[in-house]
């Protein structure tokens, strides 16, 4: 059994997710642009690194308030 947690969702093509499949950590993208990117992690550090570089607060509809609350979401996983 895998633990999911959705980071966020805008609508049924735009969220991030996030599943514990043992000591991995994969975090599925999906957007309207690209489809659907998967990447998997070996460890809580190595995932805030990548979110960390990856996201911009403009990358966000609510800036940088719901970037903060995006980065604090996976700091909780």
């Amino acid at each position: 059994m895998f633990a999911k947690h959705v980071i966020y969702k805008h609508d049924n093509y735009n969220m991030l997710t996030v599943e514990i499949q043992g000591k991995t950590i994969v975090v599925r993208e999906i957007s309207d642009q690209w489809g659907e990117e998967c990447h998997k992690f070996l460890s809580r550090p190595e995932l805030m690194n990548w979110a960390e570089k990856r996201f911009e607060a403009k990358d966000f509809p609510g800036g940088e308030a719901q970037l903060q609350e995006t980065l604090q979401a996976l700091r909780s996983i």
